[in-house]
């Protein structure tokens, strides 16, 4: 379906029905299963030699393409526009859905719009989602779906463009916006990669639990950490950068073993000068602003932190826990030491800094895996959280980088691809965590190289249920990560309440709270040893249930959604259903939400289950148990009632014998 590609080289337009000549078709089988099929293009002149490459995947409707152009001639070509995917759509109505994200804390806000006209996704910003997820879906009139996703961390692009009689034409993959890639006589340069899939049936359910299914089976690595997918605690929300230090640190590492969390990560605030106001962010200064020299990486504040981090790891450790570090690994400082020690490592355009390490350039990656591996090798961190917290729009245009002047932000991603691949290659076992103000970089490109995505800054529960709909359109709940509902330092507009946690809260409220973020990678950032009495005991209980239940559904089931979106304003549904059914429905585990607003009774049809089985259903909360058909939960559905406001109620559904 879109398996054509465009290039413009030279000022030339060309795609594999015009301007090329298919020479050779070869396929094989690549060592998980798939089979990768190279179909090879040659210009008229000969000059141009485009491998067009389709990966397919067994028991997966979800298709990789790329593209590898190679010049053949004696003089260098220049390419200022290379789009991975070209192809027809039928004639035809279609509803294009996508999400916008004009910003950090508006992530997957749902856009969807009959396609009329010329129709143009694109980021330009230099991260994949500043601006528009790198994500869209078209359905036709007759029930089928069309997904597609460009793995790609910078800009990218589809268009959706008008053609003879009623068709249109697709075409998308790397935004040719400021770009240009100059090919000396040899060279070859290989586009990013476009995912996409056409499902008959099954709408936007059937396309994220094949996107999940193929991510957690093909794409994303992994290893014990993700695997097992733990409870994690953070502490930046309710002390940042200017309330933490060594003793706050080590007193919420007490509290976080006796709860049962598995992870401490140490946020932004622990490197920095030695000098009380280095790390207030209330209170910065040109002086000792940490912000201003992120780089800086060998610093530590002392007199936060006056045993050292590799101190506090060990008694992380000591308590049975894994230790985590932020680390914003691409970010330069204008203040930075090592920005003026080391010249070439800033990425610039027309001579400014742009606030970052060109990691196009090899002597910066090296620098950047000498960073990361100290991380790791002195402080023992297990779970490294990667920020980054800037746009670099189109990047960096230094020649002495190894780039050109028009490829600087093609190179950097690629490079900071290499960088992960390095960094996972050789030390295996340690989590890395996408992180980029909030989720401003969620793409496929990332899911590759790195084992989960955070999904936003804020995290009230009616924002992160927009986000896990949106997000697990494209990821698997395992390759997210998020907060619940955080205390917070100051108050935020975009959180709503900076202590969510009330000493009076009714039960249902925390459960409400704490079971949203059970749908996906479990992590909680609270003042643990100020928690409320009867708030730390459910919390334990809490956390327990995840640990015991919940997550074996997390890290390995398909995950139906069985309501709308809700949106964060209070739009969108006002219930929120998502059913995790195991490998042969032997066994399922239902969250059901009811939002503020929500009608006092709601249906949920449960999909995915074995409709000619019988399931016994156990209430978590009430205690109430049934047995009902799979063919009957799917058709006549389940339906919750007597709920309050902002509850929830989770059932346990277990296959019983064919003889009952």
């Amino acid at each position: 379906m879109l398996s054509g590609f465009l290039l413009d080289i030279d000022g030339r337009r060309g795609t594999e029905s015009e301007g090329y000549v298919k020479t050779l078709e070869a396929g094989k089988e690549l060592p998980d299963g798939s089979r990768e099929t190279t179909e090879t293009y040659e210009s008229a002149s000969g000059d141009v030699v485009v491998a067009s490459v389709t990966v397919s995947y067994p028991d997966s409707p979800v298709v990789q393409r790329r593209i590898q152009v190679s010049n053949r001639s004696e003089r260098d070509i220049r390419l200022t526009r290379i789009d991975t995917v070209r192809g027809l759509l039928a004639k035809g109505g279609y509803t294009l859905d996508y999400f916008e994200c004009p910003t950090n804390g508006l992530e997957f806000s749902p856009r969807s719009v009959p396609l009329a006209g010329t129709k143009v996704l694109e980021a330009i910003a230099g991260r994949s989602s500043r601006g528009m997820h790198p994500w869209f879906t078209l359905r036709d009139a007759e029930g089928g779906t069309l997904a597609g996703a460009v793995a790609w961390s910078g800009n990218w692009i589809f268009r959706f463009e008008p053609a003879d009689e009623g068709a249109y034409r697709l075409t998308g993959g790397l935004s040719d916006w400021e770009f240009a890639k100059t090919l000396r006589p040899g060279e070859t340069m290989e586009s990013p990669a476009v995912l996409y899939a056409h499902l008959p049936e099954g709408g936007l359910d059937a396309v994220s639990i094949a996107f999940g299914g193929w991510g957690r089976r093909y794409w994303y690595p992994r290893n014990e950490i993700s695997r097992t997918v733990p409870a994690a605690w953070n502490h930046w929300w309710p002390y940042e950068d200017s309330a933490i230090n060594e003793d706050v640190f080590r007193a919420n590492a007490d509290e976080a073993a006796e709860l049962g969390l598995e992870i401490c990560t140490l946020d932004a605030g622990w490197f920095g000068e030695p000098d009380p106001n280095c790390n207030d962010h209330l209170g910065w200064s040109e002086n000792v602003d940490w912000f201003l020299k992120r780089g800086d990486w060998h610093k530590i504040n002392t007199l936060r932190f006056p045993s050292g981090i590799a101190a506090l790891s060990e008694y992380v450790r000591g308590k049975g826990m894994k230790f985590g570090i932020w680390c914003e690994i691409e970010a330069l400082g204008i203040k930075s030491e090592i920005g003026a020690h080391r010249p070439e490592l800033p990425a610039r355009r027309d001579g400014e800094h742009l606030g970052y390490v060109c990691l196009g350039n090899p002597e910066a990656r090296d620098w950047a895996f000498g960073v990361l591996e100290r991380l790791i090798t002195e402080y023992k961190a297990e779970w490294i959280k990667l920020d980054f917290n800037l746009d670099p729009c189109a990047g960096c245009n230094r020649t002495d980088h190894g780039h050109g002047d028009g490829d600087g932000l093609f190179e950097h991603y690629r490079g900071y691809y290499e960088l992960l691949t390095r960094v996972r290659e050789k030390y295996p076992e340690v989590y890395l965590e996408n992180c980029s103000s909030g989720g401003l970089r969620i793409d496929l490109g990332l899911a590759r190289h790195t084992h989960g995505a955070f999904l936003s800054d804020p995290d009230f529960t009616r924002h992160h249920l927009q986000l896990f709909w949106g997000a697990s359109m494209m990821l698997h709940p395992s390759a997210c990560f998020h907060f619940s509902w955080s205390e917070t330092i100051v108050h935020y507009d975009s959180n709503l309440d900076k202590d969510p946690i009330k000493p009076d809260m009714p039960r249902h409220r925390l459960d409400y709270i704490i079971r949203a973020n059970m749908l996906n990678g479990f992590g909680c950032s609270y003042r643990l040893p100020e928690l409320p009495g009867w708030a730390k005991a459910r919390l334990m209980e809490l956390i327990g249930f995840y640990r015991e239940t919940v997550r074996r559904f997390v890290a390995g089931a398909d995950m139906h959604r069985l309501t709308g979106q809700t949106i964060r304003t209070g739009s969108g549904d006002s219930w929120n259903g998502y059913l995790y059914v195991l490998e042969g429905a032997e066994e399922a585990l239902l969250f059901a939400f009811r939002l503020t607003g929500g009608e006092p009774e709601r249906v949920l049809r449960l999909t995915g289950l074995d409709a000619s089985s019988l399931y016994e259903l156990h209430f978590e909360d009430s205690g109430r148990k049934m047995e009902l058909s799979g063919a009957a939960l799917a058709e006549e559905g389940l339906t919750f009632s007597g709920m309050e406001e902002e509850s929830s109620e989770v059932v346990r559904l277990r296959k019983l014998p064919m003889e009952r």
